[in-house]
C-alpha cells in the first residue's frame, strides 16, 4: 500500500515511518530543521542526555516549571500506550487535534523528499519543536544518542547529564568513556552532570570541553551536581528518582527559579518504578544500570519478575544482577522482531538456576516487578486490562 505523505493523517503518515535506525543520517533532520527554523522561534532549550533517568528527570523539571506558572513542553520517548505521551504540554499529554495541526503545518512546509526520508522519531521531534513555539521552556530528552541525535539539531541553552553506562554500544561506542563523549558532544553552552556510577564520566566531560573549545571556539561550562541530604525529598520516591531530583534542583538554581519542594509531590511518572497496585510495580528500564537501581529498591523483598528483553540488550547481566531478589520469573510474550528468541532467554534463566513459570497469575500475597522495556510494560498493562494511566 502506498501513502500520499502530503495528504495522510498523522497516524497514516507514521505507519510508514522507520522506527529504528540501521544507520544515522543527520543531514535529513538538519535540512528539515533549517526550513522550520525560518518559521518559528524556539523557547529556552534544556537538553537531557544520558543512559538512564532522562524521562523522570525531564518530567520532574517540566512538572515543576508548569507548577511555577511557566509554559513548558516536555518531549520524551518512547511511549507506553499512545504516542501523545511523548509530547507533554503544560500539565498534560498533547491532544490529537494539536498534533494534527502541527502535522499539517509540516506537510505543507516540507518537500516530498524530506517527508519520505524522515524517520518516526525525527518527525515527532520536529512536531515537538513546532508545538513548543509559544512556550517559555522546551525540555528536550535525547533518544538513544547525543551528538547525532535528532534532538541535537537545535542549539541547547542548558544540558543535563543523567547517569551514563554501557548501552546502545553499536551506535555510541564500546566503553563508558566513548559513550559519554558521544552524548556530551551535544552540549552547546553549559552542562550539569548528575549522579554517576563511573568516575571517568567527569574526566570525559573535561576532555569534551577542550574538544568543543578547539573545534567550535566555544567555552562551555561544566558543573558537577553533588548529592546532599539537606533537601527533605518525598520519602515515597525511589532512591534513583531522588538522585535525579537533585539534578533538577540544581537546574532550577541555574535558572534562578525559587525552590518549593512540595511542587514535586504530585508529579506523575508513568512506568518509572511506579506502583500500579499494592503488590505490582512497573518499570520501563531495560539495561544493567536499571537493574542495579531496582535491586537496591527491592533489596529487602523477593519478587516475581515478569520479564522479556530486546535481543541486543545484555539480558544475562540484567538477570544476574536481579537474581538475589527474584523468587521466580515469568516470560511475558512480546510480538516484536527485536525481542530475544524465547529459547535463548530460557537457557540463561536455567543457567542462573532461577525458577520460571509459564502463565501470569497475580496473587495478593506475591510482590511483582514488571520490567524489561516499554513494550513489556505496555503488553502487561493490556494483559491485565489497564490500557490507560
Amino acid at each position: 500500500m502506498l501513502v500520499d505523505f502530503k495528504k495522510a493523517s498523522l497516524a497514516q503518515f507514521l505507519e510508514f515511518k522507520t522506527l529504528y535506525y540501521d544507520k544515522i543520517d543527520f543531514t535529513i533532520v538538519k535540512s528539515s530543521w533549517d526550513l522550520l527554523s525560518k518559521e518559528i522561534t524556539l523557547p529556552f532549550v534544556i537538553h537531557i542526555v544520558g543512559t538512564n533517568g532522562k524521562g523522570s528527570t525531564g518530567r520532574f523539571l517540566a512538572h515543576y516549571l508548569n507548577k511555577a506558572n511557566y509554559k513548558v513542553l516536555h518531549y520524551s520517548s518512547p511511549h507506553i500506550i499512545k504516542l501523545n505521551e511523548r509530547i507533554w504540554i503544560n500539565g498534560s499529554d498533547v491532544c490529537d487535534e494539536e498534533l494534527e495541526i502541527a502535522h499539517k503545518f509540516l506537510q505543507e512546509l516540507y518537500p516530498i523528499n524530506l517527508l519520505e526520508k524522515l524517520t518516526y522519531f525525527e518527525y515527532l521531534t520536529l512536531l515537538s519543536f513546532y508545538l513548543s513555539k509559544d512556550c517559555d521552556y522546551l525540555v528536550l530528552e535525547a533518544g538513544l544518542g547525543g551528538e547525532f541525535d535528532a534532538t541535537n539539531v537545535v542549539e541547547n541553552d542548558l544540558s543535563l547529564i543523567t547517569t551514563i553506562d554501557l548501552d546502545h554500544m553499536s551506535f555510541l561506542g564500546n566503553t563508558v568513556e566513548e559513550i559519554a563523549q558521544t552524548k556530551m558532544r551535544s552540549v552547546d553552552k553549559k552542562m550539569l552532570i548528575g549522579y554517576q556510577i563511573h568516575n571517568s564520566v567527569y574526566q570525559t566531560a573535561l576532555k569534551v570541553k577542550e574538544q568543543i573549545k578547539e573545534e567550535r571556539n566555544k567555552n562551555i561550562t561544566i558543573k558537577k551536581v553533588e548529592i546532599f541530604d539537606k533537601y527533605p525529598l518525598n520519602k515515597n520516591f525511589a532512591t534513583y528518582l531522588k538522585r535525579n531530583l537533585h539534578l533538577v534542583i540544581k537546574c532550577l538554581e541555574e535558572l534562578n527559579i525559587p525552590l518549593h519542594l512540595e511542587y514535586f509531590d504530585d508529579v506523575e511518572l508513568f512506568g518509572r518504578c511506579q506502583k500500579i497496585a499494592k503488590n505490582i510495580t512497573i518499570d520501563v528500564g531495560h539495561n544493567p544500570l536499571a537493574a542495579r537501581v531496582l535491586k537496591e529498591e527491592f533489596k529487602d523483598k523477593k519478587i516475581t519478575l515478569i520479564y522479556n528483553s530486546y535481543a541486543d540488550k545484555d539480558y544475562e547481566k540484567v538477570l544476574s544482577i536481579l537474581k538475589p531478589i527474584i523468587n521466580k520469573i515469568i516470560i511475558i510474550n512480546v510480538d516484536d522482531k527485536r525481542i530475544v528468541p524465547r529459547n535463548n532467554l530460557v537457557k540463561i534463566i536455567d543457567k542462573l538456576n532461577i525458577i520460571k513459570e509459564d502463565i501470569i497469575t497475580i496473587n495478593d500475597n506475591e510482590e511483582y516487578l514488571v520490567f524489561g522495556s516499554f513494550l513489556v510494560v505496555e503488553n502487561f498493562l493490556y494483559l491485565i486490562g489497564t490500557n490507560k494511566k
